[in-house]
């Protein structure tokens, strides 16, 4: 048996060849579907304590992002990096396994596919959930020297190819593992299997220069989409859930809560304990969050 078998038992694994995208997922469950999105620098193996309880009220589907995990990008399409190319095959994804309509719920980067996703695609995205971030306009505008200092790869893996692949090619072990360890606090913090398929997938230079092309995106054409919602009062009309890291503030002060207020009518949500991982270091929580919010779909 497989980690993704072990990790998400009576899941089908599932591989959607997309218009530019092969995806890996895992599927299971029955009722109103809902799409997991991971963040970095993880796979799908992320909702292994999540995915399985969901199930019980909801068809979920959990998925490596484009270029991440067990996914790959096909051929060399434009702006491969950047939210809305993410959001356009996992939308494929969706509709390929019979899904018009579903929630999607994201950590991390995979929140940033998600919320793009609700913008360009308002028909489908019936509710979104944020876990841990702000929106890509937000971080930048409120970008400190402990910003940069604590999330330095921001910086790092933006930089034009092939600088952080030649870096991160030095000790690709060394490097997740010193990344895992401050946004759990320590590796003993995750699931064994989870952290073996972490580590699996980031050996693969192809993976790692996915990572740096979804940063260099957020550095530049993501940005770019922002400043074009905000300018042209593009919001989210769907229910917003965000959760993130307790006692976490953005720019000068700021709450996620306040902040995804200027960017959604309909947001609610808490600052839970469990560092940057809640997916992993605070599933209870978040379940408890999500059992309540989805079901207002």
């Amino acid at each position: 048996m497989n980690a993704t078998a072990r990790l998400f038992p009576g899941f089908r694994q599932e591989t959607i060849q997309t218009s530019q995208a092969r995806l890996s997922a895992v599927a299971g469950g029955s009722g109103r579907p809902v799409l997991l999105l991971h963040g970095y620098p993880e796979t799908k193996a992320a909702w292994h304590r999540l995915a399985g309880p969901l199930a019980r009220d909801h068809t979920v589907v959990a998925v490596d992002l484009p270029g991440y995990g067990d996914s790959r990008v096909v051929g060399d399409p434009a702006n491969a990096g950047s939210k809305r190319w993410m959001g356009a095959q996992l939308h494929e994804l969706m509709v390929g396994l019979g899904h018009e309509h579903y929630a999607v719920v994201g950590h991390d980067r995979g929140a940033r596919v998600a919320y793009r996703m609700t913008l360009d695609r308002p028909e489908a995205v019936t509710s979104l959930t944020s876990l841990a971030v702000v929106p890509t306009l937000d971080m930048w505008s409120g970008a400190t020297k402990n910003f940069g200092m604590g999330a330095f790869h921001w910086f790092m893996l933006a930089q034009p190819f092939d600088l952080p692949e030649r870096l991160l090619s030095a000790d690709p072990t060394y490097f997740l593992d010193l990344t895992l360890s401050r946004m759990a606090e320590g590796l003993e913090h995750l699931d064994p299997l989870a952290l073996a398929e972490y580590r699996r997938c980031f050996l693969d230079p192809d993976v790692r220069h996915a990572m740096c092309e979804d940063y260099r995106a957020a550095a530049g054409i993501d940005e770019r989409h922002d400043i074009e919602d905000r300018e042209q009062g593009r919001r989210i009309r769907c229910p917003v859930l965000v959760l993130w890291h307790e006692g976490r503030t953005f720019g000068p002060g700021r709450v996620p809560l306040d902040i995804w207020r200027d960017w959604a009518v309909d947001v609610s949500g808490r600052g839970l304990a469990g560092g940057h991982l809640l997916p992993e270091r605070a599933a209870d929580e978040v379940l408890a969050e999500l059992d309540v919010f989805l079901g207002r779909d």
